[in-house]
């Protein structure tokens, strides 16, 4: 069991031998004792020392150890503009939200790069997320960049907030204070290292008004601000990858004439000569976490990949942005991951598959004391009609948080078997996806910055 330090004596002292501080500057001295055994320390302390600057310096050290290694955290834009522009083709950006486990689970991705060599894959955690699994952004990147460290795996590592959605209920009763929140927010995940970040105002689409671009209105000025904010934010050095969504995931699938009206809009509000969005979510007929029906099964989902090709193909060809992106995907049927790359289709976004596994596999006893928490807790979600199966289905993504501990020291026995079918998964999709062999063509574009952590343009 790795060593969690109290104070940053202890700390410190757990550095001995591997790596070496003065002041702010830090230096390797043991890479395989590192590895072995220091950086797990290090990663526990930060997630679970009781103590808050403990917490944060073991984050700032795994930064400046991260980049003294050589896994760096960076942005995906250049790569997406060089899609864009017809360089790069018939790649599919596989985006992985991981709920719980992260340390873990990010080292069995990064265990796919190293043996297949991809560079094209992204870690990310959305807003509502980063609530229900108690991991603020600080906390997720130093779990994924404590995983490339333990892994050995050196290159650009892209960590990217997924869905920083507007609450259109707090939007309609307070505007700026809603805007204010999405920044506060994007300030954070920047801070950690958060160098992609998809903003979501989709929610704000009026499909009572009278015409496309009316319907996109709140949507394409909220992206343009927020597009704004992070353009003056951003480190120096730093092209941050920004997402923008005109089909609200769940609702109807999206056109190519809605996508015109929203960047005739977003452009018209953006600052002249400013990098825009370098990608477009869009529906398809997916819904987040599949739709589980009352016996617990999932729903076959019927994806249109009409959308993805023609949206993306006009993406691409008029307006140089990298695509599309998917979003739900992952309990999808396997058969049909190899369409995306054929469909403009620049990224996709998974999570509730994986989530999916993790629960199949745990002990019985462990996945019982968290359905019983779910039932006590939050029977206020249990919507009318559901079954049981349903319910749980739907609400045990927030069993990460509370049971946070458990999930990271699970016996070895049934860690090793959550491990081990998900190293197979992420092979599988990664293959599908065509994201093997790729890490020469993503460092060909994307020239990653080493910054301390906390950076920010002032």
């Amino acid at each position: 069991m790795p060593t969690i330090a109290k104070n940053t004596d202890e700390l410190n002292s757990l550095l001995s031998g591997a790596v070496s501080v003065e002041g702010e500057k830090v230096s390797i001295t043991d890479e395989n004792k590192l590895r072995e055994s220091v950086i797990d320390d290090l990663i526990y302390t930060a997630v679970f020392s009781e103590d808050e600057n403990t917490k944060e310096e073991a984050k700032r050290l795994i930064r400046e150890i991260a980049n003294e290694f050589g896994a760096i955290a960076a942005s995906i834009h250049d790569f997406y503009m060089a899609m864009g522009r017809g360089e790069v083709d018939k790649i599919t950006t596989p985006a992985v939200n991981i709920r719980g486990m992260t340390y873990d689970v990010a080292r069995q991705m990064f265990k796919v790069a190293l043996n297949h060599d991809v560079g094209a894959f992204i870690f990310e955690i959305a807003k509502s997320e980063i609530g229900y699994t108690f991991q603020r952004p600080s906390e997720y990147a130093a779990c994924v960049l404590a995983a490339a460290i333990k892994e050995g795996y050196k290159g650009p590592v892209f960590i990217q907030g997924d869905h920083f959605q507007f609450n259109a209920k707090k939007y309609a009763e307070d505007p700026e204070k809603e805007l204010q929140a999405i920044k506060d927010l994007t300030e954070e995940a920047i801070k950690a290292g958060f160098y992609n970040i998809d903003i979501d105002p989709s929610t704000l689409v009026d499909y009572s008004k009278p015409t496309l671009k009316e319907q996109q209105y709140h949507n394409y000025i909220n992206t343009a601000k927020m597009t704004q904010f992070i353009r003056e934010i951003e480190p120096e050095g730093v092209t941050v990858s920004v997402g923008g969504e005109i089909g609200h995931i769940g609702g109807k699938n999206s056109t190519v004439e809605e996508f015109e009206a929203f960047m005739e809009g977003y452009l018209e509000e953006l600052p002249e000569g400013m990098p825009g969005i370098s990608k477009i979510s869009v529906q398809t007929g997916t819904e987040h976490g599949g739709i589980p029906l009352p016996d617990g099964r999932v729903a076959e989902v019927k994806l249109d990949f009409n959308v993805l090709r023609d949206i993306g193909k006009v993406a691409r060809e008029k307006y140089g942005l990298g695509g599309t992106v998917q979003h739900g995907a992952s309990t999808l049927p396997d058969e049909l991951f190899d369409k995306f790359p054929e469909n403009n289709c620049c990224e996709i976004h998974l999570a509730t598959g994986f989530q999916n596994i993790m629960y199949d596999l745990i002990p019985e006893d462990f996945r019982e004391k968290i359905y019983s928490w779910i039932k006590e807790n939050l029977k206020n979600e249990w919507k009318e009609g559901w079954t049981e199966e349903q319910f749980i289905y739907k609400t045990r993504k927030k069993g990460f948080g509370p049971f946070k501990y458990e999930w990271w020291t699970l016996d070895e026995e049934y860690k090793n078997k959550i491990l081990d079918a998900l190293y197979k998964k992420f092979e599988f999709l990664f293959g599908k996806l065509n994201a093997f062999n790729t890490k020469e063509v993503v460092e060909k574009y994307v020239k990653p910055v080493k910054l301390p952590y906390g950076t920010i343009r002032k």
